[in-house]
């Protein structure tokens, strides 16, 4: 004879598995229209979420946060479900409604409002309404629903990465982007740990708000530059390749803390902002440049700095000889050498429009400042380890980066003492991280070493440790080594 707690334990079983396949069947209806429920889900949850709980979040996943967020949205979604099966039995339905309701609101606001999100809401709502009113009775049954609903959504992430491998076919079938033949050389090839001078598209950080790169078509795709111009242009990735330049530069995100890895160097292809402001025309009155992605995302600049060059703004379509991969931008976004990541401009761009002061940044409502974010120097230790020329020694190593003046020396302290220099390599250009080098004869025991640049433009770096949020992270990057 079952026991009361055993009922309950069956029923929060069979709630859970009934929220699974209702995830599921949503999942699967939006998927074949090549979008997901659960990433929309957790998009407008980060959209909405407070800004200390996006900083923690940041901060305590690094680069597992959109996987911490699918795994969150769908355990949210389990427990809503086990939750209003705990309410009375007339009310299952209507509350079932309301959940699918609530999650079809929070899908269709992101995905270019796709109507295949809010048919997934409702296929998931009907499925829930449904089950909740019959639940499985006994475990075998829950577990059996439950397998099915871990099945809908194997069988919607086959779909997605379908939908993703035909886009990526596309992208390779647009061709080289630059010159891929040139692999820059800056004399510190053969330093073992070393970062290296361009870092490679696979390793290049990822830092957006979106849980997955949105797909766009690049046969049909448009850029739109509108708003307060003479001359309203609609560009395909055929005209600005006509029109692009190659240029080198390093993308820091503003959560980078000191040896972090959220820093990289790319050769870059772009319009130049400055060639486009004067084809467009600007109105007296444009003050903002606003850079606005497909799902409606955006990050603006002013158009003056932009129009004089003192912010060297770029409409950028490729990377290290390629297009742009979708995690990072296709078919476009906008650069700024110089600026933090959050800043310089929005990927997987649709419209560039020019208007006034009136507009409001996607980060300026979360409580960051409107004015641009210049990056700060910072230098990072990749290599401390035993010197192969001679016994004794240790060889430090790294790379530094003061955009978009460049850097003019990089220096190292041990155990708080003075601070020595190092041999810097040669620049690849004034915007891009620099790599360094110095060998340390130190005795036995344990050392802290430090590493800190002194840029072009007279700019020390500090080491007031600073958190990221409000302008950006400050400290020294140090390691311990034991001789």
């Amino acid at each position: 004879m079952r026991t009361s707690k055993d009922r309950k334990r069956v029923g929060g079983l069979g709630a859970a598995a009934v929220g699974l396949a209702a995830l599921g069947s949503g999942e699967v209806v939006a998927a074949v229209g090549g979008a997901s429920l659960i990433d929309a889900i957790g998009r407008t949850l980060t959209d909405t979420a407070p800004l200390r709980v996006v900083e923690t979040t940041v901060e305590l996943t690094g680069r597992h946060d959109k996987t911490v967020i699918r795994f969150g949205t769908v355990a949210g979604a389990l427990a809503g479900a086990v939750g209003l099966a705990g309410l009375p039995a007339r009310w299952h339905v209507a509350a079932a409604a309301t959940f699918g309701a609530g999650a079809g609101a929070l899908g269709l606001r992101q995905a270019n409002r796709s109507a295949w999100i809010s048919a997934g809401a409702v296929a998931a709502a009907g499925v829930l309404a449904a089950g909740l009113r019959t639940r499985p009775r006994g475990p075998l049954a829950a577990l059996a629903l439950g397998a099915a609903g871990t099945g809908l959504l194997a069988a919607a992430h086959n779909l997605n990465r379908d939908h993703d491998r035909k886009q990526r076919s596309a992208i390779r079938r647009i061709g080289a982007m630059g010159n891929p033949a040139v692999t820059p050389e800056d004399g510190l090839e053969d330093e073992p740990g070393l970062s290296a001078l361009i870092t490679p598209e696979h390793k290049f950080y990822v830092a957006d708000v979106s849980p997955h790169p949105p797909r766009v078509d690049p046969a049909r795709w448009r850029l739109a530059v509108t708003g307060m111009v003479a001359h309203p242009l609609r560009l395909s990735l055929a005209d600005l390749a006509a029109d692009a330049v190659e240029f080198d530069a390093v993308l820091v995100c503003v959560h980078n803390r000191p040896g972090q890895g959220r820093v990289a160097n790319a050769r870059w292809v772009g319009v130049p902002l400055a060639d486009l402001l004067r084809h467009v025309i600007p109105a007296s009155g444009a003050t903002r440049l606003v850079t606005r992605a497909v799902d409606g995302y955006t990050i603006s600049l002013p158009v003056e700095p932009l129009r004089s060059g003192e912010l060297p703004g770029y409409l950028v379509i490729g990377m290290n000889g390629e297009p742009l991969s979708p995690t990072h931008g296709f078919p476009a976004r906008v650069i700024v050498p110089g600026l933090y990541g959050q800043y310089t401009g929005a990927k997987w761009l649709a419209e560039l429009e020019l208007t006034d002061d009136s507009h409001v940044d996607y980060w300026w409502k979360r409580g960051w400042t409107s004015e641009p974010l210049w990056v700060e120097p910072q230098a990072r230790i990749d290599v401390a380890a035993p010197g192969r020329e001679s016994a004794g020694t240790t060889v430090v190593a790294g790379v530094a980066w003061a955009p978009p003046a460049g850097v003019a020396e990089v220096e190292v302290s041990v155990g708080g003492g003075a601070w020595q220099t190092t041999k810097l390599a040669d620049e690849l250009a004034p915007a891009t991280w620099r790599r360094w080098r110095t060998t340390l004869e130190l005795p036995p025991g344990r050392h802290t070493i430090r590493a800190r640049v002194v840029g072009r433009s007279g700019a020390v770096q500090t080491g007031e440790n600073r958190p990221p949020y409000p302008s950006g992270p400050g400290g020294f990057h140090a390691v311990t080594v034991e001789i």
